[in-house]
């Protein structure tokens, strides 16, 4: 008995060891000033390659719009879209226009622990501190990766985080 024991043990964590990898795109935003800075990263031990990300602030708590140009929709302090790291993940560099709530990014190749980052000004549209976005305002938000092989939307917590699981590799 002792005998079936050990294998019955030896075939769980056998399971357990060899579950598939699960690929996830982390997007954290930063709140700054003059800045507000958004990074994904990749924290799977998958590759994502030839993927579109959206990030859409269409749904978020507070109606957030991109401030690009100092005419338009935004208040105040403006900033343009500026990739500050991983642009060679990128296919190229969207175009944003101000007041708008959604851009793609076209993604070539993000290998694991790899990220891009891109600073911009983001305003919400519903009063009260328009130039300042915390987390709970960005709440809401939400990030959708696709590609050929992978797809997933996850939206933004009160923490300012969103997590896509888009399934294995």
């Amino acid at each position: 008995m002792n005998t079936f024991k050990s294998l019955l043990s030896l075939g769980v964590v056998t399971a357990l060891s060899s579950t598939v990898a699960v690929a996830g795109l982390r997007t954290d935003f930063d709140e700054g000033a003059p800045k507000d800075r958004f990074t994904f990263s990749n924290i799977s031990k998958c590759t994502i390659e030839n993927a579109n990300v959206t990030l859409d602030l269409s749904s978020s708590k507070s109606g957030l719009i991109f401030d690009v140009t100092n005419k338009g929709a935004g208040v105040e302090v403006f900033q343009p879209l500026q990739i500050v790291s991983g642009a060679e993940t990128l296919a190229s560099v969207p175009k944003v226009n101000d007041g708008d709530n959604r851009i793609v990014f076209k993604v070539k190749r993000l290998d694991p622990n790899e990220s891009f980052a891109f600073t911009i000004d983001v305003d919400d549209t519903t009063g009260g501190r328009e130039i300042i976005v915390n987390g709970s305002e960005i709440s809401g938000a939400s990030v959708l990766l696709q590609s050929d092989a992978q797809q997933g939307m996850a939206q933004f917590n009160q923490n300012a985080q969103a997590i896509v699981k888009i399934g294995s590799c």
